[in-house]
């Protein structure tokens, strides 16, 4: 019979705890969120030894258990309530070797509610480089528990670790530290109101300004006495309590932990002068972003390119094998042609990922966040507006997530009102199939112009997210001033394990999440493009035939022309032709605008709407890409020209395109009337940018 036991991996951001969580679980991870709270979940699962499986809880980093954050908040909520389906039959903290004495807090804490905790001390194999010495029996003797030496990179430590997990039992649950030494009168009441209970415990309740949904809190009820207390005192006692800890945690690693300074080196220290300098930091950073977008178009081309003929060959080749009919069709027409728009972007998006996880890994990323703070106060920012910023080059949703960490409200909402201007993965796929089309693939002193458009487009929409902070900041004047506090982890090479765990998950999360969003719309829209009202679709052939019985055409230029017509009075061109008239203005024909339409729910719809649309009314064996190069205008002119392709990608630059965003905003502002006002104010600018530039490009 298998034993199945909850993990939580619990520590202070930076220290190596999706490293540990990734040793631990490979493949085996999903995330989610936790229930009714937009706090990301990440969980996996191993196989222990032959007879025990362990549930892998990723909890969100925390510095203490004194929560400030929705983040720390699920943390002590999770920890306080043994009713919780998450409940942990086991602790790991993990710690960094080089700032074990801050991380030893949240341990101690922790310990303290009487889990099974294990102390894992990773990135060990810095220790020599770093003149680190720890006695391990001393330190496993003063905290009462199993101290674990891990090195993720040189994969040390897991095997002992599982070991210990098996063995939790086994493990000391007794307190480090008496909470009575903080004020004892009080902490006396308060044991003798509540005898039967734990004393620590009971202090995090009364403590916590956080919404415990699932905490049991008849058990406490009789605690409101001890809650009427200042909040001034309750600060300064829970002041007092760290003060106590460290004065515990420094004696413990006086006895335990030695740093020889002369063996430690300084090269940290020269590259962040060189790296967050004032001037050359800038011109780094936007070096380094050039590369990437170079890299993107470079890389990904010739792996796009095949996937483009793959699925324009499988949909011929099923038409070929498959009886003539509706079915084959919808296999042919609709359901390839959708995959193949999901599939297409695959390598952008792993490209994508693959630098964004790199820069993370080495350390580089907070280094980009604490210089980006010091231009950003000036535009009404806080300084803790950057990692939203920062993040929503991925995803706008997690970006908006991220805001969490911002204390004052209007800075959190100018915060999440302009995220969406930073250009995420989902725009990606438009920006590079109509960069492809209208820009040149020349080089200038070995710079590509189109991959030099695309970081154009991301610092186009970093910029409008700044401008746009500035101008909300203006209508929302607060005298509270934030400060912004960044860790700056060590620079280190980054896992490869790592980056390809971030990679294959990030991709995955796009195929499941988008694809299942593109491959339903392109299902719709196959049928909405292949059935239609009226006399003229179900008589098109004879239409066509008396149209051009005076001129001579072959049988393939014959279907064309009665696709064509179909396609037009079918349910969708009957669509297309109602908005034809509000987006000509901007270039677009009716093909386009149905494109926008459907692509409200998600931006990446986009390129499989066109390649849906196209393949219903051509051959199939083209690609996407040399059939939207080769569409005409009514007048005989290329419709995807320069002027078009700039301003689509102007208007998906500037556009509110995302439900999903929209359905975020709504969560953490708590109403739908900020949601609207990014959708219409979004919108209207888009329109306005595209409709200029078009009417001067053209």
């Amino acid at each position: 019979m298998i034993n199945n036991i909850n993990v939580a991996l619990i520590g202070n951001p930076n220290t190596g705890k999706t490293s540990v969580f990734n040793a631990l679980t490979g493949l085996n991870q999903k995330v989610g969120n936790y229930p009714g709270i937009t706090v990301e979940k990440k969980q996996g699962s191993c196989r222990l030894d032959r007879g025990t499986k362990a549930r892998i809880l990723d909890l969100p980093g925390t510095y203490s258990l004194n929560a400030s954050s929705m983040d720390e908040s699920v943390v002590v909520e999770l920890l306080l309530n043994k009713n919780d389906l998450d409940f942990p039959d086991v602790a790991v903290v993990v710690t960094d070797v080089e700032n074990l004495k801050r991380n030893l807090l949240l341990f101690t804490q922790i310990k303290d509610l009487e889990i099974p905790t294990v102390l894992v001390i990773n990135m060990s194999d810095q220790m020599p480089r770093k003149g680190i010495k720890i006695d391990l029996e001393k330190l496993e003797e003063q905290l009462q528990t199993r101290v674990i030496l891990m090195s993720t990179r040189q994969k040390t430590g897991i095997d002992q670790l599982k070991q210990v997990l098996v063995a939790y039992r086994k493990l000391n649950t007794t307190p480090l530290f008496d909470p009575t030494t903080i004020d004892e009168s009080y902490f006396e009441s308060l044991q003798k109101a509540f005898p039967n209970q734990s004393l620590y415990k009971l202090w995090l309740v009364i403590t916590q300004d956080v919404n415990f949904t699932k905490l049991e809190r008849q058990k406490v009820a009789d605690s409101t006495e001890f809650k009427t207390q200042s909040k001034s005192y309750l600060k300064k006692l829970q002041q007092r309590e760290t003060i106590k800890r460290y004065q515990t945690i420094n004696k413990t690693l006086k006895e335990a932990y030695t740093v020889n300074r002369e063996e430690a080196t300084d090269l940290r220290s020269k590259l962040d002068n060189l790296l967050i300098h004032k001037y050359w930091g800038y011109v780094i950073f936007f070096m380094i972003l050039l590369s990437i977008f170079q890299a993107i178009f470079d890389w990904s081309s010739i792996p796009m390119d095949f996937i483009d003929s793959s699925f324009a060959q499988l949909s011929e080749w099923t038409k070929q094998q498959l009886p003539p009919g509706v079915f084959t069709d919808l296999i042919a027409e609709g359901v390839i042609s959708g995959l193949g728009g999901i599939v297409i972007f695959i390598p952008q998006i792993a490209f994508l990922f693959m630098f964004i996880s790199i820069l993370e890994e080495t350390g580089y990323m907070s280094r980009v966040v604490f210089l980006m703070d010091r231009g950003l106060r000036k535009f009404g920012l806080s300084g803790k507006s950057v990692v939203p910023l920062i993040s929503g080059t991925a995803c706008a949703i997690p970006a908006v997530m991220a805001t969490r960490n911002i204390e004052n409200w209007k800075e959190r909402l100018i915060t999440i009102l302009v995220v969406p201007f930073t250009t995420c993965s989902a725009r990606l796929p438009v920006y590079m199939i109509l960069i492809s089309l209208v820009i040149p693939d020349d080089r200038f002193l070995g710079i590509n112009y189109q991959g030099l458009t695309l970081m154009g487009l991301y610092f186009l929409g970093f910029l409008m997210a700044i401008l746009s902070a500035s101008i909300l900041n203006g209508f929302m004047k607060t005298r509270y001033k934030s400060y912004f506090v960044v860790e700056m982890p060590n620079y280190k090479l980054p896992l490869l394990k790592n980056v390809a765990l971030t990679v294959w998950e990030k991709t995955h999360s796009f195929v499941t999440e988008a694809g299942k969003i593109i491959l339903a719309i392109s299902v719709l829209l196959w049928f909405m493009a292949s059935f239609g009202p009226g006399k003229n679709f179900a008589n098109a052939e004879e239409i066509i035939s008396q149209q051009y019985a005076s001129q001579s055409m072959s049988k393939t230029e014959f279907e064309n022309k009665v696709a064509s017509f179909r396609l037009e009075n079918s349910y969708i061109g009957i669509l297309g032709k109602t908005v034809a008239p509000l987006i000509r203005p901007l270039g677009y024909d009716w093909k386009i605008g149905i494109a926008l339409i459907s692509s409200f729910a998600a931006r990446e719809v986009f390129v499989g709407t066109l390649a849906t649309i196209y393949s219903v009314e051509q051959d199939e064996t083209e690609t996407i890409k040399k059939r939207m190069g080769r569409e005409l205008r009514s007048d005989g002119t290329l419709l995807f020209n320069t002027a078009t392709g700039v301003s689509l990608m102007l208007f998906y630059a500037f556009a509110m395109q995302c439900m999903s965003t929209l359905a975020i905003v709504k969560k953490e502002t708590n109403s739908w009337k900020w949601p609207a006002i990014q959708l219409f104010s979004m919108s209207i600018i888009a329109y306005i940018v595209a409709l200029i530039t078009y009417q001067i490009l053209k």
